[in-house]
């Protein structure tokens, strides 16, 4: 047993009633009755009254009416505006653009409420949509692009001119939102979004939607280089918000926190992390829609502007990587703001350490809460807040009710007892089909239903889940998941270059940094030069933050493989030196 603190009468107690809470939620008869179907070889539950599809989800936006949706600088949108435009634009793309069921189309913006938009109308359609990385390069967006099938992209400015800089990029037809101040893209593959909307439309244009047809496409970084494409169906997109919501109204039910999910509440949430992660659009975007939760999308990252918008806005909600609540909390001027409306401060993405949950309840007067999910879980996987959160601040929580399975596995795949280290596994209705076109990734990936994370961990007595180590080669850098070996794979192309490993680096503010060991053939050792050609290949945050030079080839295992535990020494010995 790795835990040793003595389990508190009253966390049992807890746990007891949320279980009672989730267990009455959830029989024949109540809102979240649960019901069996089947999936490839195995069986998974799913919640017998949810929606069947993400369009009849969307309907319940007309129950909010005039009530604000997104804000975002001088634009502020209601529900019922944004569920109009979603019609008109899915109705422009039916009719302009021939999009029919089943079709392939992207998002590459930042947060504006217009992505959102697009996801609604792209999926009550029938088509599925394929959100991109904002921050990747041309060639990046390029890959992705090609990767899904998708030849329609919406976009803004700056996506438009990194995919037409590129020799492929004037094969996608590019719908371009234009910004204010902002040019047009100049190119004949481009037609402007608002010419989309210019057909009124009340209702999302009539299609025959499964709840396991497939609804989206997001993109992964994994160990093996290129991003995988993780393919969803309605009903797993669908499952992930009910779960959501289940908790909320089990954890009122036993006394434990508030609905969130309560549409006569004032709800607002700040918008910071992006919507092409599960975390913006479906935790956060989606999860609104039912809830009547207003949305302040921000521009880019500023703790003092967040903190002007808490205040201003009456923030209910904030959910970010670990260090966005320690940007809020370091800021100089944070006692000068009211942040009095906060209930709760989330974050995701990566690990928070237990000392900045006991900061922000000492500090904001409130409790914090984690969750640890997956793309491949469509975000479901753990959750914990308020008392719990205060007890196990360094658990990710337990298992999202009632239809996710958790457990912990052997190298066989066995399942092993609480106390027991091993690799965490979801099974559920929320987790994808398999990596779009790539058949030899999912069955690596997947067993009998079961994802495996890669992620290495175990459950104490009364099921709270800790994670302990990761199995899989990448590196989490404020939430964002970065392959090893698309890094070296770029650092390899670099001229003199001749072995190269890739490792994350302890990082207080990100909790991991890229590091890279570099071995050159002329003992070269540039290291900005090294990182200027890697501009054209990569995204910002996946160029290495530390490069290191090795006057000898790097060590290698028995196999063959570069050693990455030693690399990770070298680096320790260079910091402490």
């Amino acid at each position: 047993m790795q835990n040793n603190n003595k389990t508190p009468v009253s966390l049992q107690q807890q746990v007891e009633k949320y279980q009672q809470a989730v267990a009455h939620l959830t029989q024949s008869g109540q809102p979240f009755e649960i019901a069996e179907t089947r999936r490839d070889s195995h069986s998974v539950r799913y919640y017998k009254s949810a929606p069947a599809n993400l369009a009849q989800l969307y309907q319940m936006m007309l129950a909010h009416g005039d009530k604000e949706f997104l804000v975002s600088g001088e634009q502020r949108l209601s529900f019922r505006e944004v569920y109009q435009q979603a019609c008109a634009f899915a109705l422009g793309l039916q009719q302009q653009l021939g999009v029919k069921k089943g079709d392939k189309v992207a998002i590459a913006m930042r947060n504006n409420p217009q992505w959102c938009i697009a996801f609604l109308a792209i999926t009550a359609m029938g088509a599925v949509v394929v959100p991109l990385n904002s921050w990747w390069t041309g060639e990046e967006l390029i890959y992705a692009l090609k990767d899904a099938g998708a030849d329609i992209a919406v976009v803004d400015g700056e996506r438009a001119q990194r995919i037409l800089g590129q020799d492929q990029g004037q094969n996608i037809h590019l719908i371009h939102v234009a910004e204010p101040g902002g040019g047009e893209p100049g190119s004949h593959t481009c037609v402007d979004y608002a010419s989309l909307l210019q057909e009124p439309a009340d209702s999302f244009p009539s299609t025959d939607i499964d709840p396991e047809d497939e609804a989206s496409i997001f993109y992964t970084s994994g160990s093996t280089g290129n991003p995988k494409g993780a393919l969803s169906t309605h009903r797993g997109i669908v499952s992930a918000l009910m779960s959501w919501a289940l908790m909320s109204v089990a954890n009122h039910a036993a006394g434990l926190g508030e609905d969130l999910t309560d549409p006569n509440k004032k709800l607002a949430a700040l918008v910071t992390v992006p919507f092409f992660h599960v975390t913006g659009s479906h935790a956060i975007f989606l999860l609104s829609i039912a809830s009547g939760r207003k949305l302040v999308l921000m521009h880019k990252w500023d703790p003092k502007v967040a903190l002007e918008l808490i205040e201003r806005e009456r923030i209910t909600y904030f959910n970010g990587v670990p260090t966005m609540s320690q940007d809020l909390l370091n800021h100089p001027e944070f006692a000068q703001f009211d942040t009095s409306s906060l209930e709760e401060v989330f974050a995701g993405g990566a690990a928070r350490p237990a000392a900045h949950a006991l900061r922000i309840h000492d500090e904001f007067g409130l409790n914090a809460g984690g969750a640890y999910g997956l793309t491949e879980t469509n975000g479901l996987g753990c959750v914990i807040s308020g008392a719990m959160y205060q007890a196990r601040p360094s658990s990710v929580g337990m298992v999202t009710p009632n239809v996710t399975e958790l457990k912990i596995a052997d190298e066989n795949g066995a399942e092993l007892p609480a106390g027991e280290t091993g690799e965490i596994c979801f099974r559920g209705p929320a987790n994808i089909v398999g990596y779009w076109k790539n058949t030899e990734a999912t069955a690596k990936s997947f067993d009998n239903g079961w994802f495996k994370t890669g992620d290495v961990g175990y459950r104490d007595e009364l099921g709270f889940l800790y994670i302990v180590d990761r199995i899989k080669d990448i590196i989490i850098r404020g939430g964002e998941n970065i392959s090893c070996l698309e890094v070296e794979s770029a650092l390899y192309q670099c001229p003199d270059v001749l072995e190269v490993g890739v490792v994350g680096i302890a990082d207080e503010r990100l909790g991991e940094a890229v590091g890279a060991v570099v071995y050159t053939d002329d003992g070269q050792q540039d290291a900005d030069a090294i990182r200027d050609f890697l501009k054209g290949h990569l995204a910002q945050f996946k160029i290495p933050q530390e490069i290191l030079f090795s006057d000898e080839p790097l060590p290698r295992t028995a196999s063959g493989k570069i050693h990455k535990p030693a690399l990770r020494e070298i680096f320790a010995q260079a910091i402490s030196a």
